[in-house]
This record gives C-alpha cells, structure tokens and sequence, in this order.
C-alpha cells in the first residue's frame, strides 16, 4: 500500500498531519518500533519510546503532535503521521494489514441444534456444537467448535464466540461480543447457606446479562446469582482468567485485567480500571472512573475517580510512600534499637 493511499484511508480515524520524502513510498507491513524493518509502520506514544525514533529501520512512524519528533522523522527521512492519540490511530492502521480468522458462514455436520432454536442469517456453527432448546442466534454469528448453548440463552448480532465455550441457561448476550475460548458464562454462582446438616446448596435461579460489545478473555468465568441478575456492562473488556461472582454489576467501559477476581455482590461504576490480580471483597462498591494498580486488595467501597493500590487497599500516594520505607525496615530497626541501647544505658 503507498503511504498516501494508507493516509487516505485514515483520515476520517483522526490524522492531523503527514509528511513523506518519497511520493511512492510503500507500506506492507505494520511492527512494534523496536523491531520494524523496511517497509513497516510503527508509532510512537510518550517519552519513554521517543528515543526510538533515532535507531528504527521502520520507513513510516505515527507520532503525536510534537513538531520536534517530526522533525526528527524527516532527517532521518522517515515518513510520518501526527494525531493527537498514535496508539489508537495504530490500532486502526493494523486493520488495513490484517483481518483476524472468520469462518464462512454455515452449519458443520456435526453440530446439534435443538429443533426449538432459531438461527439469523449468515451464521456459522461449528463441529460438536450443541444449541439447545429455545436458544436465538442473531445475524451473522459466528459459533466455534465444540460451544456448548444452554436453553433459553440468546446471542445478539455479530457475535463471535470461540472454540470451547459454555453459554448456561437463560443468558443473554448483547450485539458485536466476543467471548474467547473456554469462557463460561451462567454457570452456577457460588451459593451455599450454613444448616444444621452443613452447607446447603441456594439453587442459582438468576441470570447473566453481557450487553453490547463486551469482549471477555479466555477461560474467565461469569456466574450467575440466586436471584436477580449478574450484569456486564456495554463496551467493557475483560481479560483472561477473570472471575465475576454472581449478582456483580459492571459498569460500562470496565477494562478487567487478567486474574482479577471479584466476590458476590460487587459493584463497578463506568469506566473502572482493575489491573492484574485485583481482588475485591463482597458487596464492595467502586465509583466511576476508579482505578486499582496490581494485586490491590479492595474489602470496602473505593470513591469515584481514586487511585488506590495495596493490601488493604489505600490511596496510591500512600501506597507508594509506605512501599519506599517497607525497604528501608532493617535499616530502621537497627537504629531503633541502637536508640533503645541508649536510653537504657541512660537510665
């Protein structure tokens, strides 16, 4: 592809400017900044990666709006592209290069569907895919082998769910999903009451609802509650290996990182952040636009927009201060105690 005709093609996605010594300047592939060779487009977002741009072999580059960097590109004779956010403009420029595997649409011989399920147009189902009754598969899903579909479960439009997932009874998943090989939505949420007899077994007769354009990673886990509904809200992105306990509510534009683990009743506004290994403790609420660093440990309700780290959680600013002197502990003791040896020869 030249790299006009690749600027042409995303300009609507935010360029603001762009510059080529080389009219006829061909792109044919896209890499990370560190790895590109001739003919690549990379990008480069924030200082720590600026450095790069004076050693890559890439032949175009995406950079932000600083006229320095571009003109740096342009004597070392890099093309490039300016906007205001490089990474998200990259994102757009891989899918000029790439399309990720879809199957054609139809139905593998030896897939089972339950003669009550109804199926849009254009949708492709798997080998050992079995759909069970009352199920509604929208318009041009697509279902990977072996996907297990539970009764009264509906699937919206463009959904892609791949190889080995179970879908449990009456789930509801909205338009434009992704839900990545053995993810299990519906299944029974973790309910069992103290009897005389031991634990007793809550019979788990909610529901999950995913809406629209939630991607969810491999082998993470939504159960369903006693009642009521578990919720994943519209736009959120959970990674791999993410357990949602049953009755959670997740707002919308969540990003769950992988191993995050969150207990019954847990509440997430809008815009939530949870890095990896996040635990959160039941009925534990976190307002809109929150955001938990690595292996926080949350037992109680976190405030819209803060920035906590740590086990118990606490503010990332104490966190980070308690951390620098957690290092510092030995050195603390010993001069605890060579003050200690003092006041009792003192005294």
């Amino acid at each position: 592809m030249k790299f006009s005709e690749l600027v042409a093609q995303l300009a609507e996605a935010g360029v603001v400017g762009s510059f080529s010594v080389d009219a006829n300047l061909d792109i044919t592939q896209v890499a990370a900044i560190e790895e590109a060779t001739t003919g690549s487009i990379s990008f480069i977002e924030g200082d720590g990666y600026a450095n790069h741009l004076q050693t890559t072999q890439a032949s175009a580059v995406i950079l932000p709006e600083d006229e320095l960097l571009q003109q740096q590109a342009q004597e070392r004779g890099i093309a490039w592209i300016s906007t205001a956010s490089p990474k998200a403009l990259f994102a757009d420029t891989i899918c000029l290069f790439y399309q990720p595997y879809r199957p054609e649409p139809g139905i593998h011989r030896t897939a089972i569907i339950h003669e009550s399920a109804t199926l849009g147009a254009n949708v492709s189902v798997g080998a050992h895919v079995v759909i069970d009754a009352n199920v509604t598969v929208g318009d041009e899903v697509c279902i990977g082998a072996n996907v297990v579909v539970y009764p009264g479960v509906v699937i919206g439009d463009r959904c892609y769910l791949h190889a080995n997932c179970t879908i449990h009874e009456r789930t509801q998943i909205g338009v434009d999903c992704r839900i990545q090989s053995g993810v299990v939505l519906g299944a029974e949420g973790f309910g069992f009451v103290p009897s005389a007899h031991g634990l007793k077994r809550m019979e788990q007769s909610g529901c999950v609802i995913i809406e629209a354009g939630v991607e969810i990673g491999c082998n993470s886990t939504v159960d369903r509650p006693a009642v009521g509904e578990t919720r994943i809200g519209a736009n959120t992105k959970i990674d791999n290996l993410v357990q949602i306990g049953h009755g959670c509510r997740i707002g919308k534009n969540c990003a769950i990182c992988a191993q995050v683990g969150l207990a019954g009743g847990v509440t997430l506004g809008d815009g939530v952040t949870l890095a990896g290994q996040v635990g959160v403790a039941n009925r534990a609420k976190i307002g809109a636009g929150a955001t938990a660093s690595a292996k926080t440990g949350i037992h109680r309700d976190v405030k819209a927009g803060a920035l906590v780290s740590g086990f118990p959680a606490i503010d990332n600013a104490l966190w980070r201060r308690s951390a620098a002197l957690y290092k510092r502990l030995p050195e603390l003791y010993q001069s605890l105690r060579q003050i200690q040896q003092r006041l009792n020869q003192d005294s």
